[in-house]
């Protein structure tokens, strides 16, 4: 982070404005709405910061600048258009340890004001670290129509309720249940009507009607999607956010799990092909014994967690011990990869089905109907199959699939160094010996149709930015 994004307690404390302009007038109506002392250095005043000096509202200590002028302050802002002056004021507050901010002049500033989304006492305060002004202020404008303004009024009687629910409830994941339960049901809506004494009422029944929430654990099977943090579920993001313990595999990305709820823990229970770190057998384990706690669980999967991510065998486990749960989709694998790639799973010219198949099956699988698999017109994605890619090709080959048949193999799919590499069935092998985990295999006519579709990581020339490598071994 460029600047640490901290909320400051100005009530009381003197604050010190350089310039007396129409440009400080809105620093300091900031500045008083959160309750500060200000006192302005300004050869003169505009119209609006006199009415303010003759209501005592600001102190106008005087018409030059004095380094001890800054001896007692707390922070000051110079808001000139004299660039010496400005400059003058930072160094002269840096030397004293004093926050500053030279209006405009992101260099010479110790702390920057951001755009600002007022719901007191609800704030909410967006920042492009002074690169962006204008998209921060678009974001701003956003925010402005999606939050009600009676989030303010909820969020003073949830102060003033406060010590009510801790007195009730012993445990803190008690009382944050509590409270998640109040913010996302009628209580809300009351308050959303501007209906607070009922609202009220609704959260004092809701206190005398509460059993003991700590122990009401429960688990939730997310779908993380392939990779890129954009395709997780609304719903997906909302429970994660809830969580009070996330147990997440190997193919859940970094910018999946950056969105988990902050002091929610974490545990990877993740596979890899030869090296099982943590047994199916202890997930399940896991998951019953972390929800028995009282806790809310929730398994993040890789892709879409009921398409070869176990998700079932997990949920009978829960199911078995008594603990509620739900499961959020997810885009698999197969949806996301292969639209990153330009890669149409069915085209009405050639394919008009589409078969989701595991390269990994139990060990006492010998039931493969290759003959099935090899069909033409017909799209084969692949899951976990790069180890037994030589295999594949030539049972495929073997059943009547033609060795020019157009294949991918897609790593890392929908992510900023995805890989898409693409040949013909006889040369499947070589190709998913060169991709990056986690890949797919694509096996079908509808791979030619990459040169044409291809958007994502495949044209570098439309906007300089370097995209990742897209090798064709046919």
């Amino acid at each position: 982070m460029d600047y640490l994004p901290i909320f400051a307690d100005l009530k009381q404390r003197p604050v010190l404005v350089v310039g007396g302009g129409e440009v400080a007038a809105r620093k300091i109506d900031l500045l008083l709405r959160a309750g500060a002392q200000v006192r302005i250095v300004a050869q003169a005043l505009s119209p609006e910061l006199e009415q303010r000096e003759h209501a005592n509202e600001v102190i106008w200590l005087a018409q030059a600048f004095l380094p001890e002028q800054l001896d007692d302050v707390f922070l000051v802002i110079a808001a000139t258009d004299d660039a010496a002056l400005n400059a003058e004021v930072f160094e002269q507050a840096n030397q004293r340890f004093v926050m500053a901010n030279v209006v405009d002049d992101q260099p010479k500033c110790s702390f920057i004001f951001p755009s600002i989304v007022d719901r007191s006492p609800i704030v909410v305060a967006i920042s492009s670290s002074g690169k962006a002004p204008v998209l921060a202020r678009m974001l701003r404008e956003k925010l402005e129509t999606l939050l009600p303004n009676s989030l303010g009024q909820m969020a003073d009687i949830a102060g003033r309720w406060r010590e009510r629910v801790k007195t009730q409830f012993s445990s803190m994941r008690a009382r944050r249940r509590f409270w998640e339960q109040a913010f996302s049901g009628r209580f809300a809506s009351l308050a959303s009507a501007g209906k607070l004494a009922q609202a009220e009422q609704a959260l004092q029944e809701q206190l005398e009607s509460a059993e003991d929430i700590a122990q009401n654990g429960n688990v939730t099977l997310v779908g993380a999607g392939p990779g890129d943090a954009g395709l997780l579920t609304l719903r997906g993001l909302q429970v994660m956010q809830q969580a009070d313990v996330v147990l997440y595999d190997y193919l859940v990305s970094d910018d999946v799990l950056d969105l988990v709820r902050r002091d929610a823990d974490r545990i990877c229970v993740g596979k890899r092909a030869g090296s099982h770190s943590v047994s199916q057998e202890e997930t399940n384990r896991l998951l019953v014994e972390l929800a028995q706690q009282g806790k809310k669980v929730v398994r993040l999967k890789g892709g879409d967690p009921f398409i070869f991510g176990r998700g079932g065998e997990e949920l009978q486990a829960v199911k078995a011990a008594g603990i509620p749960f739900q499961v959020v989709p997810g885009v698999t694998a197969a949806a996301g990869a292969t639209a990153y790639a330009g890669i149409p799973l069915t085209h009405r010219d050639y394919a008009q089905s589409v078969m989701f198949v595991t390269g990994h099956c139990r060990s006492d699988d010998n039931g493969v109907q290759w003959e099935t698999l090899a069909k033409g017109k017909q799209t084969l994605a692949i899951y976990m199959g790069t180890l037994k890619a030589a295999e594949i090709s030539q049972q495929l080959i073997a059943h009547g699939r033609a060795a020019t048949t157009p294949v991918a193999v897609i790593g890392r799919g929908t992510r900023a160094d995805q890989q898409v590499l693409t040949g013909t069935l006889d040369n499947l092998e070589h190709l998913a010996q060169q991709a990056p985990a986690p890949a797919l295999l694509v096996i079908g006519e509808v791979v030619a149709l990459h040169q044409q579709l291809a958007w994502f990581g495949h044209h570098p020339e439309t906007d300089g930015t370097q995209r990742p490598s897209v090798v064709n071994l046919a």
